[in-house]
């Protein structure tokens, strides 16, 4: 309880200061208020095309993230047990870490469709962040278990059971959370650009250039909390699978 009204205490702060910039700003096509926001997006909730479109950016988004978390396990076991392979691979995980999301959702729409670029960017965000972690797991793992496992003459399936998987888990799970993350900002942000059909980020785009201020919070508003839902039951989830 006292938790829950700390948090309301502190979600009321932050309103009422929106609220005092809302009445500065004296227009609601520059700043509209928190209730103006809400009204807009209650209205956008009960349409269907607001359900349609939520639903094909999560799917693109889904796309994105599995296929990032698939590659970058591969190249995170690849890269751990090869010394090779990872001098030779290390590159383009810097490479795709230090450049901007912007460029490279600019140059992949040189080559591929509007509904496959947020798939496609996502996937390139996920992949660095899955690969480092399950590379560190596996480095992590205690050379002395290994031997041990392998004086007791233990198979591979054991040692993977009991030693290897032990050890990688809260890595890859920690890496499951933060890349969801990084994979719903960067394919919202795709979509903005690219602008498919039915996607989150051609109405977010939409609505600036018409100046619908009270629409582009709406719809800002539906991706934070959709991605805070997402994430909140992501972690259950992977909770639910360390237990």
């Amino acid at each position: 309880m006292k938790k829950a009204l700390k948090t309301l205490a502190v979600a009321a702060f932050w309103l009422i200061i929106w609220q005092l910039a809302a009445m500065l700003a004296g227009s609601t096509v520059l700043l509209p208020s928190p209730v103006e926001t809400a009204k807009a997006l209650l209205a956008l909730g009960g349409t269907a095309l607001f359900w349609q479109t939520a639903g094909m950016t999560l799917l693109r988004v889904a796309a994105g993230f599995l296929l990032g978390m698939a590659a970058g396990t591969a190249l995170g076991i690849l890269t751990a047990v090869s010394k090779t392979a990872n001098l030779f691979l290390a590159p383009i995980r810097g490479i795709i870490k230090a450049t901007p999301v912007t460029s490279f959702i600019i140059l992949v729409l040189l080559w591929l469709t509007t509904n496959l670029t947020p798939v496609f960017i996502a996937f390139l965000m996920v992949t660095p962040i899955a690969w480092a972690n399950v590379r560190e797991g596996i480095l992590a793992v205690d050379g002395q278990l290994i031997e041990m496992a392998e004086v007791f003459g233990l198979s591979r399936k054991k040692k993977l059971k009991h030693i290897y998987l032990p050890a990688l888990l809260p890595q890859y799970l920690a890496a499951c959370t933060t890349g969801f993350g990084f994979a719903w900002k960067s394919g919202v942000a795709a979509e903005v650009i690219a602008r498919p059909a039915f996607s989150i980020g051609k109405y977010v785009y939409e609505t600036k250039l018409y100046l619908e201020t009270e629409a582009l919070f709406a719809w800002t508003a539906a991706v934070v909390i959709l991605s805070m839902a997402l994430e909140k039951l992501l972690v259950y989830a992977m909770g639910r699978i360390r237990k």
